[in-house]
């Protein structure tokens, strides 16, 4: 299969809604790519401002087909599978209509289908942001490349890309989830095809919540897709040991609370590591602000991630007796 080949068999698939502030950024950089899909497929959720209007209006010169459908009520999940199996082509590459693509994101993406047509590929992702906080949050949370294991790696469907056979054999994005739906969806996927093969020059950039208080109820809300999911029980256990941990420490003394400093500042040098790495982003004192507001994103991420994971399993277990 040549590269010609693989842009006449692929279909680029979002989901959207109420996107009117990001979307215009997004689209540019769509127009942008160096190589383009056949097809771009986007499902709307049931918009209430000018989302479905600016994408209408959206004529790139490229020379795409676009096509926008209306799904009112529809949740990432139902949109995504719905745009997938209503794609023209027998391959699937999938985004998010709140990042930026780089201009050779979807070249790299679908590159390994040439010595590969039935791969199952994954992208990656940097972080970005306007405000303080968006960009802080964003550079806190995203994973370096430096950290990331090829053959473990699970993406973000902000950036991955397979065959609609394979997304048949995983049983499709999972509907009734509302959050955490794409590593469920990869976990099946690669249960199904194996590994992903890791595209890393193939990059989304992508923001972080604004505030604080958005950031938290997002993350209480991937925790509670955890626990609906039945995911990362271990994980969660150990958050909830160390914080035990730190109270304790709190109300004791001696060696309580010298370990408990050591073992705190190791936990924060992973996101110190990617402030620095990413120091570029944070000119003058915010590098500074960056690196003292790192420990509060990890302790408000934490606190979340503790609410929400119990009202998940909760979830879990009523779904399970009603079923």
């Amino acid at each position: 299969m040549t590269s010609h080949d693989v842009r006449e068999a692929v279909t680029l698939v979002a989901t959207v809604l109420n996107e009117e502030r990001s979307l215009p950024a997004f689209l540019r950089s769509l127009a942008e790519q160096t190589v383009h899909p056949a097809e771009i497929l986007i499902v709307d959720g049931g918009s209430t401002d000018l989302t479905v209007e600016l994408l209408k209006g959206w004529e790139p010169a490229c020379g795409c087909r676009v096509r926008v459908l209306e799904l009112a009520g529809a949740g990432i999940s139902r949109g995504r599978n719905h745009a997938i199996d209503s794609a023209a082509h027998s391959r699937i590459v999938v985004t998010d209509a709140g990042t930026v693509l780089r201009p050779d994101w979807f070249a790299e993406l679908t590159a390994p289908w040439v010595a590969d047509p039935e791969a199952v590929v994954a992208g990656f992702f940097e972080p970005t942001g306007d405000g303080f906080w968006s960009r802080v949050i964003a550079i806190v949370t995203t994973p370096t490349r430096s950290e990331i294991d090829p053959v473990r790696f699970l993406p973000s469907s902000r950036s991955v890309a397979f065959p609609r056979a394979a997304w048949r054999a995983a049983g499709g994005y999972p509907e009734w989830l509302d959050y955490c739906e794409d590593l469920v969806f990869d976990l099946e996927l690669r249960r199904a095809r194996g590994p992903f093969v890791f595209a890393s020059g193939a990059v989304v950039a992508w923001a972080g919540r604004e505030s604080l208080a958005q950031f938290a109820k997002q993350y209480y809300r991937y925790a509670r897709g955890d626990g609906k999911a039945g995911l990362f029980r271990r994980r969660h256990l150990l958050r909830y040991g160390a914080y035990l941990y730190a109270a304790v420490a709190v109300v004791a003394s001696g060696w309580f609370v010298v370990l408990g400093a050591i073992g705190f500042v190791g936990y924060l040098a992973k996101p110190w590591r990617r402030v620095w790495a990413r120091r570029q982003m944070l000119p003058g004192a915010q590098l500074a602000g960056a690196l003292a507001a790192a420990p509060v994103v990890v302790v408000v991420g934490d606190v979340s991630k503790m609410a929400g994971y119990p009202a998940g399993r909760a979830l879990r277990r009523r779904t399970r007796r009603a079923a």
